[in-house]
């Protein structure tokens, strides 16, 4: 058995920042697992950029601003005493990753360079060209290494141990040998990323961007908070969903439809193609629904046009960008528009933090941070931007109080984590030799399907209650599933077993919040009920599972300053 004083699930920008500030106590023994190489997640596909208030670019921006701009952005869903610490503290810690390290974009008298963003009232958005994340991921690995952070790569959580609400540890295979371990913990930091693949090919997520994490969680009694805001990304690449950033209209991008219109001026003619993520995707779901698109069906896309930008304004700040139009869609948009459609890009619910100065959960020891978690600073909406600052920020403070836990906590009876690894031995056992049963690809492809049509951008009750119940038969489904893989050793088909597992409970957790969330606020938008309804919804949704059924509550809002108000661009 394997044993830390503090396990890090997960080696992004949450996970990395995580175990460094964990780390900074050398009486520690930290270790970090990730399921891929650690400067190989997810973080490094956020190209545009980090918000802080440094008010280089404009100096009468300030953290106050950037606070009332995330609340307005969240449709007055976040819990603005957790906004405020995150806006207050975002300046000290982009300071932090400079002295890092991260080689920042630099105006011409040596600050770093900021940029505008969708929703934002002032340019704050940090960057290094359209590689943001990437620089961030190296540099923060670089630092994990100096302070001797234990990293176990290629390494996949199965399940976290929790006795009698006490945790014990966590279960995690060894995917190159196959091995199942225990891992003994005094506390563990959850920081595995989101969960669009539950729209599988309509999303800009990377192929593993489960919910391993969230998932884990959820299975050992934490709520889901706010799992039916999904937000949908403008701008993904019409035939792959993969991703082109917000800095494509943060730098002047158009989006044109198939009259060569700039139709943004009828959904928010004071901020254009920069309104939030949000009112952007439904405007051009719109066009397309009202003929307005090119193509038809799934197929159908409107045009983001940047050839007035110039070569060398893409060159400079868009290089990575017009690389993956060419690629993926054989555009070069110096010299023509590339086809985009909506995506799904973020999940704003997850593992419901109950304290976020320490990102800690209803269950001491387990501490969670960036898109896994909810802490709640998108709300309903998350802003642009908002996102690399919300895993380094809190991916700080996650680590911060997961070193308390260490520090208080002592290690406990190992009785349920044994028990739990040895249920995962023999489950991994008896899959690899199952014979006969339904395709797990054929389950996550109708999961996929499912979803993007009936819990997509625009919503109602009776889609949502179909979706409700396809997605209760596919779990159903499930329990006869096959992998058709005996081997032991690197097993990606059981992987994918589990991580189908994942986004189906998932999915369910999305469609019963959506289902019971009768008004459309931020990313939730619906037909039938296409007012937001502060009387009635201004509150968390929290979904728990007992066994196999979940139970929904909800939870108040944390409003400071800001009173909400209606929501316009």
């Amino acid at each position: 058995m394997l044993s830390y004083d503090v396990v890090i699930v997960g080696a992004g920008g949450a996970g990395m920042m995580a175990a460094l500030s964990a780390s900074e106590d050398k009486n520690l023994r930290v270790a970090c697992l990730s399921k891929i190489f650690p400067t190989r997640s997810h973080t490094g596909a956020a190209q545009g950029g980090i918000n802080a208030a440094m008010g280089y670019r404009d100096a009468n921006d300030s953290p106050e601003s950037h606070f009332r701009d995330t609340v307005k952005g969240s449709d007055f869903l976040a819990d603005q005493d957790a906004v405020e610490f995150f806006t207050t503290n975002m300046p000290k810690v982009i300071s932090e990753l400079d002295y890092y390290g991260v080689p920042f974009s630099r105006e011409e008298n040596g600050r770093i360079a900021q940029r505008p963003f969708g929703g934002a009232s002032s340019p704050r958005t940090c960057y290094s060209a359209d590689k943001t994340g990437h620089v961030i991921l190296h540099a923060l690995y670089e630092q994990c290494l100096k302070n001797g952070v234990q990293f176990h790569n290629d390494w996949y959580l199965l399940s976290l141990a929790v006795n009698e609400g006490h945790f014990e540890g966590i279960v995690a295979m060894d995917i190159r040998s196959g091995e199942i371990h225990s891992i003994q913990a005094k506390s563990v930091v959850i920081a595995t990323g989101g969960f669009g693949r539950v729209y599988w090919s309509r999303t800009t997520n990377a192929i593993n961007m489960t919910g391993d994490g969230t998932a884990a969680c959820f299975n050992a009694g934490i709520p889901l908070k706010d799992p039916e805001f999904v937000q949908f990304h403008p701008t993904g690449l019409a035939s792959t969903g993969v991703l082109l950033s917000e800095a494509c209209r943060g730098e002047g991008g158009y989006l044109i439809n198939k009259d060569g219109e700039r139709f943004m001026a009828r959904y928010a003619p004071g901020k254009m193609e920069l309104g939030p993520r949000d009112l952007v995707s439904r405007a051009i779901e719109t066009e397309i629904k009202e003929g307005r698109g090119f193509g038809e069906g799934m197929q159908s896309y409107v045009l983001m046009d940047l050839r007035h930008l110039g070569e060398k304004k893409i060159m400079e700040r868009l290089p990575q960008v017009r690389e993956l139009a060419m690629d993926f869609e054989g555009v070069d948009l110096i010299k023509e528009p590339v086809p985009i459609r909506p995506s799904c890009h973020y999940t704003m619910g997850g593992i419901h933090i109950s304290d976020f100065r320490t990102c800690s959960t209803p269950i001491e020891g387990i501490h969670a941070a960036g898109e896994c978690c909810s802490v709640s600073i998108h709300g309903a909406n998350r802003l642009g931007g908002n996102s690399v600052a919300d895993v380094v920020l809190f991916g700080k403070y996650a680590g911060l109080g997961a070193k308390e836990s260490a520090k208080k906590r002592s290690f406990r009876s190992t009785e349920t984590l044994l028990r739990e690894t040895e249920r995962w031995i023999e489950k991994f056992r008896t899959i690899r030799h199952k014979k006969t049963g339904i395709s797990m690809f054929k389950i996550r492809d109708e999961l996929a399907e499912t979803m993007w049509n009936n819990v997509g951008i625009f919503r109602t009750e009776s889609d949502m209650e179909k979706a409700y119940e396809k997605v209760s038969q596919l779990l159903e489904a499930y329990k006869d599933a096959m992998i058709g893989d005996t081997s032991e050793k690197y097993n990606m088909a059981f992987i994918n077993y589990v991580e189908i597992e994942n986004i189906l409970k998932l999915a369910k957790a999305i469609t019963m919040g959506a289902i019971n969330r009768k008004e459309s606020r931020g990313s939730h938008a619906r037909a039938d009920y296409p007012v937001r309804d502060d009387a009635n919804f201004l509150k968390h949704t929290l979904i728990y599972q007992d066994e196999d059924q979940y139970r929904l509550e909800y939870s108040p809002v944390k409003i400071t300053k800001y009173q909400p108000e209606e929501r316009k661009y």
